[in-house]
């Protein structure tokens, strides 16, 4: 019979996977208001105005001992990194600009499988054969969806891959300063040097906002933190190797967000090449998982 130590358990884990559920959802409600002020506004201005309530939230975060927290063991990679955050996010806000938000959510879902493949080179950690039959499975899924040399492949296409290249090596750098530095150290650096990074270009494009507009800036702002603080919490109620499987939610989420807001379905080559790709994540996620036990 259970008891009350396997209850709790099971109690956190459900918590972890609703967490990382919210998290996915707030992720395309954001992307989804982003795409629709960069209609009017430069992606820098948005970044700029994203970037103040992220310091914002990143002061918050780190209250109880700001001066800490602001000192790192790993200056330098703490700040490449944060500068490689500014331009991935920089390239998706372009990138939402032209493509449907599913478009673009189902070629970043390739992300995990980059840092994979870099896991090797960057981390030394060991990748087995079935890890990179997932790789390869899902760069298969990102040429279905872009099909080169049967239609032409557009710039944004090639940002959003770009986009997610960044990422992976943004999170392979996580990892690293990771060992050193608490995430709040991380954080903190990630809003400073980010922030102070789009002060140089944001003002260039500058135009004045309306109400209305500071009031979608601002909620967006507050839903990739509030999403970003999800994914954190779902982290710690249960293991990322039980999570991490619904962060594909997001693609969902994301179909949904460009129907009912703009009219946009993703079409038959995107979906099929998004499955692929989400299938060849949780199968590199299966092996992740059997590897320990096969060592």
């Amino acid at each position: 019979m259970p008891g009350p130590a396997d209850y709790q358990r099971r109690t956190s884990v459900v918590r972890g996977i609703l967490a990382v559920l919210l998290a996915m959802f707030l992720f395309a409600a954001m992307d989804a208001i982003n795409k629709h002020q960069s209609q009017t506004y430069a992606a820098t201005q948005i970044l700029w105005i994203r970037y103040g309530v992220f310091f914002l939230f990143a002061l918050w975060l780190a209250r109880r001992n700001v001066r800490a927290y602001a000192r790192s063991k790993r200056p330098l990679l703490q700040s490449v990194r944060s500068f490689i955050l500014v331009a991935e996010m920089l390239t998706f806000v372009v990138a939402l600009r032209y493509m449907p938000i599913a478009d673009v959510h189902a070629i970043a879902a390739v992300t995990p499988l980059m840092v994979t493949a870099l896991s090797l080179p960057m981390l030394g950690e060991r990748v087995d054969l079935r890890q990179w039959l997932a790789v390869l499975g899902g760069f298969v899924g990102v040429l279905v969806i872009v099909r080169p040399g049967f239609i032409a492949l557009d710039w944004p296409v090639l940002i959003v891959i770009a986009g997610s290249a960044m990422f992976a090596f943004y999170q392979i750098a996580l990892r690293v300063v990771s060992r050193d530095d608490p995430p709040e150290t991380s954080v903190l650096y990630s809003a400073v040097v980010g922030l102070a990074a789009v002060s140089f270009v944001g003002p260039l494009q500058w135009q004045a906002p309306d109400a209305s507009s500071w009031v979608l800036f601002v909620v967006a702002s507050l839903l990739g933190c509030i999403a970003h603080l999800a994914m954190t919490k779902a982290l710690d109620y249960a293991p990322a190797a039980i999570v991490q499987p619904y962060s594909y939610t997001l693609m969902v989420w994301a179909a949904v967000m460009g129907l009912v807001v703009f009219d946009q379905f993703p079409d038959a080559w995107t979906i099929v090449g998004g499955a692929i790709v989400a299938a060849s994540g949780l199968y590199a996620w299966f092996a992740a998982r059997a590897a320990p036990a096969a060592r």
